[in-house]
């Protein structure tokens, strides 16, 4: 049985260096898919490239970073801003206001890059949560598009309803950098058969993302991923690079 890679940098349009970073991941390294954040300033040539650079291009769902597209009252703090705690964000969010704030992130998804996304995912994994799964499972389920399964119950629940999705995940974004070089390497070595996916954060630190707690640590990863090296050790070991639109 084959092994297929699907490399997804999260968080595209997060900051200029964030966005910079992935384009360059994917040109040197192994980044093979981005998710974009369609809630955040994105630079027109930003867009440009990411249309031009050949990766698969998804939706990353927010509903915990800065300020929603569609004004829904139970989605925001007193502030107006999304709360950044998942589990708090999803508890006290209502279906509609979530199922019309997805629908304006794919609008205005479709409206920068000038096609559908590949998959939909979501930031900061509020799409594990209900009621947030089964607005972003139905969402996927209307435009046709698969969807990321952290885990063996959220794979279940997306087929159980007709949804691709990889075979494996990995991946994570604690306190330290999560994709070396090392664990690159280690990863590709024993990439078991299927599709699998890689979640990864690579990125250059710039000024816009010196807030974040994960701001160095995507350069350890742009190390890890965006370099010939992991390219090269994929080629050698028969790895097939791909994105989510074609599972």
């Amino acid at each position: 049985m084959t092994r297929r890679l699907i490399v997804n940098a999260d968080d595209f349009g997060l900051a200029p260096g964030v966005s910079a970073g992935i384009l360059a991941a994917h040109r040197h390294g192994i980044v093979s898919s981005t998710t974009l954040l369609a809630t955040g300033a994105i630079g027109a040539e930003s867009v440009r490239a990411l249309r031009d650079s050949g990766l698969g291009v998804g939706l990353h769902v927010n509903l915990t970073l800065g300020r929603p597209l569609s004004g829904g009252r139970s989605l925001v703090d007193t502030d107006g801003r999304f709360v950044r705690d998942a589990r708090h964000a999803a508890a006290r969010a209502n279906a509609r206001d979530i199922e019309r704030e997805v629908a304006a992130q794919i609008d205005k998804f479709e409206s920068l890059v000038r096609r559908p996304p590949t998959h939909l995912d979501t930031h900061h994994h509020v799409g594990l949560l209900a009621p947030v799964a089964e607005v972003v499972l139905g969402a996927a389920k209307r435009l046709g598009v698969p969807v990321r399964s952290q885990n063996p119950e959220a794979r279940a629940r997306a087929r159980s309803v007709g949804l691709r999705t990889p075979d494996h995940f990995f991946g994570e974004s604690g306190p330290g950098p999560y994709w070396s070089l090392a664990r690159t390497l280690a990863h590709l070595r024993q990439l078991p058969p299927g599709v699998s996916e890689f979640m990864t954060h690579p990125g250059w630190l710039d000024d816009a993302l010196t807030y974040s707690r994960y701001g160095r640590q995507r350069e350890t990863e742009m190390v890890g991923l965006g370099t010939p090296a992991a390219r090269a050790a994929a080629a050698s070991l028969g790895i097939e690079l791909c994105h989510f639109g074609g599972l």
